[in-house]
């Protein structure tokens, strides 16, 4: 990414009749880890070249602007671009621009300007700088070939042959049709032009370029022709579409004109985060878009292997539009990858990987704070004479003066790159261009709108589901274990992934909400301390004579007595339960040593069994029915107990006989008469045993609980 940065300011200004092989090598020997590396070797190389002697027609200079508070700032450091909305890397001469690359939180046209001709100015001193060196240390120049003697008889020669046939070929709208007739025309003028002399081929082949340049730039500046048929700036038909695959987390196919992007996004957890060795620090990126341009793409035949640098280029331009409308933080707890697969390119396929990437996550339900688009534009002067070209082809690009495409949405732009050929492009028609671009970005964005307007509301079936929380930052370590045991335990166990980091920020991902349910409950149980009284599910871990050793927090291990696994005498432990078993106990006392003691018997869940959703009536004497039913009923756990007596002796019998067998938390439901006649004796025994009391008129019954009333 560097490289292209670099790159792209200074191959234009090698003189046009230099073909030697020329490599330069940016070496990083020291580094402050405040500063970044890439415009010290952007000067380091146009330095190197200024001194070499080769026909390098610069300097050039370049800085990163960022914006702090509403003010540019030149270079700033590593820290402080933590706080920017903007970064911008900008490179010229002392004459002109002529790259911009940047990444911004949605600016507007006018102050993408500003900060463009702000990071120019500020890198003339460098230029100065550069010129002076040269003075002292320069080589002498390399001499250039001279030119052919017969240059300007083959000029006239290939435009008698060829110029009409071309200017007709260029009137094809069909990029294929178009492409075969001009190597038709191109393979009969090297036919008879270097029938005799093939050494000639490379000088015929350029003069035929040169031709096809000037036929393309004076259509469209005298007639405002463009080859497509088009004004300059109209946008080719455009059609889109989300959802098109069944199977993935979200699809989008973008299509505009003959340039196609079927676009894929994937949601993964942070266990599939990228970890980038950087020059400064190691760190984690938890969204990633790459890019793919297959051969077939341009109809070509090609070896498909390592990701090229034009290739890494495309993805992080995408990538940038992209990223400053990414939800962050607790807002999305996915590692989002996006994959652009080209799958037919005539101008600007870095811009449909953004409109594609944009459909993308919305189809997959990542909350994008807007839709995102991008279009690519040229421009062709002549003197005095400029055009401004909207959604440019290819041909249009390569014969062009300035390539640059903008992404944003309709607020501002999050992404800007810029690639100028010639020096004379004033402040005015950038100032036009970036106007035109906003025009035909607000016009993409309505097509996509149509496929889709806003992000799902929840994530597709096929995708993980992730559950957030956050733990005690000591109890981290409970949760890891020793050399990770407990956590791979828990992953393992309920076949999810799940990452801590370390403020006890706590993720939970599996294929489908019941695993992830438990994986939380397993967790929570691991942080929380035992509690009196309460009922924990237990995994049997150890049986010995008298009784079994029960896990019911993570490590957490009690003791239920062989006298506490069921009503009736025990003989052996193990003829009531085994190693591995999952049972439901209750927590009796907790020693000062932290020994804990448990019952299985006091919580059996055939009581609930028996009498889930029975209303019992007892009648009669409360003295002698009240003690015959509890007989009866002698594993009964009352949960609500209705009173509807009159008088307050039978109410205070009742509770006297029912209290021991209520729940924690229970409800005895009563009417106003007993509410105002209860002594201060029942109130006592209320208090003891932690009763609610509710008023007849305030309750409704729920199902499914075991109602107890007595009349």
């Amino acid at each position: 990414l560097v490289s292209r940065l670099i790159d792209r300011p200074i191959r234009p200004l090698f003189h046009s009749s230099y073909q030697s092989e020329t490599q330069v090598l940016c070496n990083v020997v020291s580094h402050d880890l405040e500063n970044s590396s890439d415009v010290v070797a952007l000067i380091g190389a146009s330095a190197a070249l200024t001194i070499s002697g080769l026909p390098f027609l610069g300097p050039i200079a370049g800085g990163r602007v960022g914006s702090i508070d509403g003010k540019f700032v030149l270079n700033p450091t590593i820290e402080e671009m933590k706080n920017s909305d903007l970064d911008l890397m900008v490179a010229g001469t002392d004459g002109g621009i002529l790259m911009v690359e940047s990444e911004a939180n949605e600016l507007s046209e006018e102050k993408m300007l500003e900060a463009v001709m702000f990071g120019h100015a500020q890198s003339k001193p460098v230029i100065e700088m550069i010129v002076n060196l040269a003075e002292e240390c320069a080589k002498d120049p390399v001499e250039l070939p001279p030119e052919p003697d017969n240059l300007e008889k083959l000029e006239k020669e290939i435009t008698s042959m060829s110029v009409k046939d071309l200017e007709k070929a260029y009137q094809e709208k069909n990029k294929k049709s178009r492409h075969e007739k001009i190597e038709e025309i191109k393979k009969q003028v090297l036919e008879k032009l270097t029938k005799e002399d093939d050494s000639q081929v490379p000088l015929v082949n350029d003069l035929l370029k040169k031709m096809e340049k000037k036929i393309v730039r004076s259509m469209i500046l005298t007639k405002g022709d463009r080859i497509d048929g088009r004004d300059t700036s109209s946008i080719r038909p455009i059609q889109c579409d989300v959802g098109i695959f069944p199977r993935v987390h979200g699809s989008a196919l973008f299509t505009r004109g003959e340039t196609q992007a079927i676009v894929v996004t994937t949601l993964g957890t942070g266990q599939d985060e990228q970890i980038i060795d950087g020059l400064a620090e190691e760190y984690r990126e938890n969204f990633m878009l790459h890019y793919n341009f297959p051969p077939y793409s341009v109809g070509e035949v090609g070896r498909v292997g390592f990701t090229g640098r034009r290739e890494v280029g495309h993805g992080k331009l995408a990538w940038r539009s992209i990223h400053p409308l990414m939800p962050k933080g607790d807002e999305c707890p996915y590692t989002v990858r996006v994959v652009s697969e080209i799958t037919e390119s005539n101008g600007s396929s870095s811009m449909a990987t953004v409109c594609g990437a944009s459909m993308s996550l919305m189809d997959a339900g990542i909350p994008l704070k807007k839709p995102v688009a991008g279009i690519a534009m040229g421009l062709i002067k002549e003197e005095k004479k400029h055009a401004i070209l909207s959604d440019i082809l290819g041909d249009e690009d390569h014969l062009g003066d300035m390539d640059f495409k903008v992404a944003g949405t309709k607020d501002g732009i999050t992404a800007l790159q810029m690639d100028i050929k010639i020096t004379g492009i004033t402040e005015e028609i950038m100032k036009e261009s970036l106007s035109q671009a906003k025009e035909g970005r607000i016009k993409i964005l309505g097509e996509m709108s149509k496929a889709i307007k806003e992000c799902r509301e929840k994530v597709r079936d096929h995708a993980p589901k992730i559950e957030t929380f956050e733990v005690p930052k000591e109890k981290i370590r409970e949760i890891i274990g020793t050399g990770g045991k407990v956590i791979r335990e828990l992953c393992e166990t309920t076949n999810t992934k799940i990452d801590i980091d370390d403020q006890g920020i706590v993720k939970c991902a599996g294929t489908d909400s019941k695993s992830v349910d438990q994986a939380v409950k397993m967790i929570k149980n691991i942080i929380e301390d035992p509690e009196v009284g309460k009922i924990y599910d237990g995994k049997v871990v150890k049986c010995v004579e008298f009784g079994a050793f029960v896990n019911l927090l993570g490590k957490k291990d009690g003791l239920v007595h062989i006298s506490k696994l069921k009503n009736e005498r025990v003989e052996k432990v193990s003829d009531v339960i085994n190693v591995g078993e999952i049972v439901k106990v209750k927590v009796l006392d907790i020693d000062g040593r932290g020994k804990i003691k448990l019952s299985i018997k006091d919580y059996d869940k055939n009581r609930f069994i028996n009498h889930i959703s029975k209303i019992e009536l007892i009648k009669g004497d409360a003295t002698k029915t009240i003690p015959q039913f509890l007989r009866k009923n002698k594993h009964l756990l009352i949960s609500l107990l209705f009173l509807d007596f009159d008088i307050y002796k039978p109410t205070f019998i009742a509770l006297k006989y029912f209290l021991p067998r209520m729940s924690k938390g229970a409800i005895i439901v009563f009417d106003e008469l007993n509410n105002k006649q209860w002594p201060g004796e029942t109130m006592a025994l209320l208090k003891k045993f932690n009763i609610n009391k509710h008023k007849i008129n305030n309750f409704q019954f729920e199902p499914n609980i075991s109602y107890i009333i007595l009349k």
